[in-house]
Formats: structure tokens, sequence, C-alpha cells
């Protein structure tokens, strides 16, 4: 029965849910400490900056086979492939002493990276009704952020706990990724008894045209803009110590209305984006981000620098939602995983480019120059989604 069906699906997605609050915890902790880490073992800007395109090239080449083969062979083993990479990976960030094992740990969390979000994205898009869609992508960022905040004041409570009995943060690095494999083989057991197969039993793989115009246009905007979003993100933390002298609890307090913004509205911003359409907030975040990369050049303490963060956590948090139920709007039933893979092969594409090309700028030409760009490119992506993409579904009454 309907009713029935419904009933099994949300139960299924409540267990993707939590394997991906388990999953998250270490997310938050690396954004912060990676950079400062492998600052003290040595690297440079550049260096830090290939760290984070490592984290993006597996999933570059992987997504776009992946996402046929989920359309072929089903969802779910692909799920638990992605869950025990991370688990793998935190597991070798606890061995990672020198640059070339840090590398290493970033790429297996790449093959996590690339075998999870891909299947979690298209069986929401499976189970989600068109009408709930931007609330049920809001949910999967909220849980993931949630489990990342509390893995973060867990991870920073345990680094300034061995940090009085005199430890510094590369001698409690391994002690903080030890405490972090947990939660991954919660996520992997989660995944493996709560979340069946959601591949439609009754479409024959592959019969609708997977590549639209719409979607090669997404693609194309998505390239750019993330590409010049992560010029910026893996040299936060470096720039931000170098020009407010701030360490990171400090940081971290000033991030945390942010995080609070992105655990808890992107399912009521979704709502957004189901009622209204999905352009405006897509274009409202890309604004947003624009206008707070132009201005952190010129922060000088931490206030304005925390409403910042927030003015920008709210713009993602209404944008991206919209964008993932545009996906699945434009997609076929029978080609979902495919559209998902060539659309995020193109986030992903433009995330390894994007930190190489931050690294050089910021060493060449100046700590302010990345942030610039970033605030002018934004603005052109935010321009091409009026101009270019056209809503496909009827807005709610």
């Amino acid at each position: 029965m309907p009713g029935e069906k419904d009933d099994r699906h949300q139960r299924s997605l409540r267990m993707l849910r939590r394997a991906i609050f388990w999953v998250s915890f270490p997310f938050g902790i690396l954004f912060f400490v990676l950079p400062i880490y492998s600052k003290d073992l040595g690297a440079t800007a550049l260096d830090v900056g290939i760290l984070f395109s490592v984290l993006s090239f597996v999933p570059v080449v992987v997504r776009p086979f992946l996402g046929r083969a989920l359309d072929r062979w089903g969802r779910r083993p692909f799920l638990l492939i992605g869950l025990a990479g991370y688990a793998i990976s935190i597991s070798l960030f606890t061995l990672a002493d020198t640059i070339p094992l840090l590398t290493a740990a970033c790429f297996i969390q790449g093959v996590g990276d690339a075998f999870l979000w891909l299947p979690a994205y298209t069986i929401i898009a499976d189970w989600a009704r068109e009408s709930h869609r931007g609330r049920e992508f809001g949910r999967i960022d909220e849980v993931s952020v949630q489990g990342s905040i509390i893995g973060t004041l867990i991870g920073l409570g345990l680094i300034f706990a061995l940090g009085r009995q005199g430890f510094s943060l590369k001698a409690s690095w391994p002690w903080l990724f030890a405490f972090y494999t947990l939660p991954a083989v919660l996520a992997f057991w989660d995944g493996w008894r709560g979340v069946p197969e959601s591949r439609p039993c009754d479409t024959d793989p592959i019969q609708s045209r997977p590549v639209s115009g719409q979607l090669l246009a997404l693609m194309g905007i998505v390239l750019v803009t993330s590409a010049s979003s992560m010029m910026v993100w893996p040299l936060l933390m470096i720039f931000l110590q170098d020009m407010l002298q701030a360490d990171i609890g400090a940081l971290v307090i000033a991030y945390l209305p942010a995080a609070l913004i992105s655990g808890f509205l992107p399912s009521r911003l979704g709502r957004i984006a189901d009622r209204w359409g999905r352009k405006g907030p897509m274009i409202a975040g890309l604004v947003i981000s624009a206008l707070a990369s132009a201005l952190i050049p010129q922060l000088r303490s931490l206030l304005p620098l925390t409403v910042l963060w927030a003015m920008e956590s709210l713009g993602y948090c209404a944008s991206l939602p919209a964008e993932r139920a545009f996906v699945a709007d434009i997609a076929g039933e029978d080609t979902r995983g495919t559209s998902y893979g060539l659309y995020t092969f193109s986030y992903f594409l433009g995330a390894a480019l994007g930190p190489i090309a931050g690294g050089w700028l910021y060493d060449r030409w100046g700590p302010a120059s990345p942030f610039y760009l970033n605030a002018s490119v934004l603005l052109v992506g935010a321009l091409l989604v009026g101009l270019i993409l056209r809503e496909t579904r009827s807005r709610a009454g």
C-alpha cells in the first residue's frame, strides 16, 4: 500500500541520516586543523591547496562512471563502500605524521567521498516526493553538520585536555583520530543494517536521456563556482591566523553561529525551494557568498567574521538543497544516478582545481587576491543561474 511504502522509505531515510551523522564527526575538525597541522609538518600554502585537491581527485575520476553503475546495479553496495572508505581513511589519519602519509589519508577519504554521497543523494531522490525534495536534501545537510559540530566540540575538548598535559597539536593528532574511528564504524553499521536498496525494480536501465541541456548548463555553473569557492576555503584558517592572530579555539567559537545555522535550517529553507522554486534560493546563496568573500580581507576582529560566516551559512542553507532538488527535477527516474554523477563530477572537478589556484595566488599575489577573485566569479555564477536555468516543476500552492 502507498502509505506503508512511504513509511518504509521514511524509516530507511532516517537510518541513512544516522549513518551520515556518525560519519560526519571528523569533518569540522579537519577543516580547522588540517591546514594548521600540515603547516606544522612543513607544508606551504600551495601544499595545503594540493592536500584539499587530493580530497577531490578521486570523485572527479570516479563519479561520472559511478553514477551509471548506480542506475544499473543499485545504490546500496556503493553506499557501503563509501562508508568503509571513510573508516579506513580515519584510521590512516591516525598514523599520518608526514606530508606523504597525510596526502594518502586525504586520498582514501576522497575514495569514501566519491562512493558515499552520490548514492546518498540518489537514494533521497528515489524516495522523497517531488514536493518534499528540497526539505529532504536539507535534512541530510543538517545531520551532517550536526555530526560535524558534535565531533568538533569533542575533538577540541580532547586537544585542549591533551594540551594542558603538554601535548602539542602534532602530538595530539593520533589520539584525536583514534577517537574518530568509533563513529566511523557506527556509520558503517547503521548503513549495513538500516538502508536497503532504493533503485526502482520496474525500470530498465537506461531508457531516459541522462544529459539534458539544463544539466549541462548547471554543470558549467557548478564547475566554475565550486572552483572559485574552494580556491579560498582551504586557505581561510591560515589567512585568519595571519591577519587576526587568533588561535583555533577562538576561530571555532566565531564559526559556531554559522555551524548552528547549517545544522538546523537547511530542511526549513529547503521548503522555500519546494514552494517557490529552485532558482531564487540558488541565486541568493551565490550573492551572499560573494559579499562575504569580498569583505573577509577587510576583517580586523572576530566579531565581524562571526557575522560574515553566519550570513554565508544562511546562503548555502538556502541554495544547496534547491540545487540538488533541481537535479532530481530534471533527471529521469532511471537515470538519477547518472545525473547526480555528472552533477557532482563538475563540483569535484572545480574543487580539485580551485585549491591549487588559490594556493598559487596566495603565495604569488597576496593573501587577499583569492577572496576578491572568488567574489567576482560567484556574482557571475548568480547571473548565469538567472539567465540560463529554467524551472521544470510547478510551484506549490
